[in-house]
């Protein structure tokens, strides 16, 4: 950082636990047993869950990665079923998929949203697709009317990947809504946290009904069957999990607040700056802002990527250049196919031709060589925000052509 920053101030950082996870850990110390079944603080999670996100059937488990692949499962997917997913997403959106013996097919991206284009997502349709995963990206909502409408229309589900987009709204409606299954997570890095947890949810009775099974060993809790029909992972949450994300659920609502305050606050400062290409939410929707990711328009500046963001962090701008280091399919593990020790089954006994080497989402490529990650967080002051808007400014004028 150089001498006499623009942004003079240490990053504010939010006290995220206190006296309200300290009670119901209390609560927690005198119980009998810490087992989820019929525990009091799942119980409380799951009401405070569902006071939130009305859906009938939920599972809360281990992590959002757990989620996805109980979501997965009870799709029963079939050998070289395909789930249409974003190239831009974390690998516990695909894992599940691929334990479950399916092909995750990558398509592209809005190269301002940075969710799902549905128009490619359409072109990715074979009469082998199951299922399209929306990923709500940083917590802005994907474009679910026409998503939904692609998935109607050729009969699948559609299953919302919500870990990154706790508080964030689709036409005033909570995420998770709209498709079949919703996940989410309580990952240590996300806008609320028990340090790993998720939740699975839907008002699908078909595939409600068996989300507690394919995440706890297919045993059926409800009448103590212990003898399982089917193969599923041990993915149950715990009592001190439950307990800490139940407390956190209630502060869901000013933390988002806070945090959509200081992602439309950074829009409407930057949004004359030179050759930046600001995130795009479409109107009706809430931006939950997990973070704040910015492009630079290609020819704009004389200095690449990386060195844009060394000046911001150097003006004191929490800041990241870029956001993962290539799209999902250009992985090591998908490029050699190297799912099962050194073996992809559904690939070598015939159930899918996919060849991960000759993907291509052009889209996702640029944006992941021309984007700026921002940190945004809840504790962040108008004050702090307007320095941060500041530098981003004469950053961008001092670096333009």
């Amino acid at each position: 950082m150089k001498p006499n920053p623009i942004v003079d101030e240490l990053l504010p950082s939010p006290r995220r636990w206190g006296a309200e996870e300290l009670s119901r850990l209390t609560e927690m110390v005198g119980q009998s047993s810490l087992f989820y079944w019929q525990g009091t603080q799942t119980a409380h999670l799951l009401a405070e869950f569902r006071r939130q996100y009305p859906l009938a059937y939920a599972f809360p488990c281990s992590s959002g990665s757990a989620a996805l692949h109980i979501a997965a499962a009870a799709l029963r997917l079939q050998p070289g079923e395909e789930v249409i997913v974003p190239a831009i997403t974390d690998m516990g959106s695909v894992i599940g998929i691929l334990y479950q013996q399916g092909v995750p097919v990558f398509a592209d991206v809005d190269p301002r949203s940075f969710n799902l284009d549905p128009a490619d997502v359409r072109r990715r349709i074979t009469p082998r697709t199951r299922a399209i995963m929306a990923v709500h990206l940083a917590g802005n909502p994907c474009d679910m009317k026409a998503l939904t409408a692609i998935a109607r229309e050729h009969k699948l589900v559609v299953i919302e990947d919500c870990a990154q987009a706790w508080g964030a709204r689709w036409q005033g409606e909570p995420v998770g809504l709209q498709g079949e299954v919703a996940c989410y997570s309580f990952n240590d890095f996300k806008h609320i946290s028990c340090g790993d947890g998720g939740m699975v949810a839907t008002n699908a009775a078909d595939l409600g009904t068996g989300l507690a099974k394919w995440g706890d060993k297919y045993y059926d809790r409800s009448t103590g069957g212990r003898d399982p029909g089917e193969l599923a992972p041990n993915y149950r949450i715990s009592e001190p999990q439950a307990a800490v994300a139940a407390a956190q659920l209630a502060k869901l609502g000013g933390i988002v607040a806070a945090r959509e305050r200081a992602g439309k606050f950074l829009t409407a400062k930057l949004a004359d700056a030179p050759g930046l290409l600001l995130p795009q939410v479409r109107a009706g929707d809430t931006h939950s802002y997990w973070f704040y990711l910015l492009r630079l328009e290609p020819g704009r500046f004389r200095a690449s990527r990386d060195e844009f963001a060394e000046a911001l962090a150097a003006e004191g701008v929490a800041c990241a250049a870029g956001y993962l280091s290539r799209p999902v399919y250009q992985y090591p593990v998908f490029q050699n196919h190297n799912f099962f020790a050194g073996y992809w089954p559904v690939r070598e006994l015939g159930s899918t031709t996919m060849d991960y080497r000759q993907v291509s989402c052009p889209v996702a490529e640029d944006i992941l060589k021309d984007c700026v990650k921002l940190t945004v967080n809840e504790a962040m002051t108008e004050t702090y925000l307007a320095k941060v808007a500041s530098a981003v400014r004469q950053v961008a004028q001092r670096l333009a052509k």
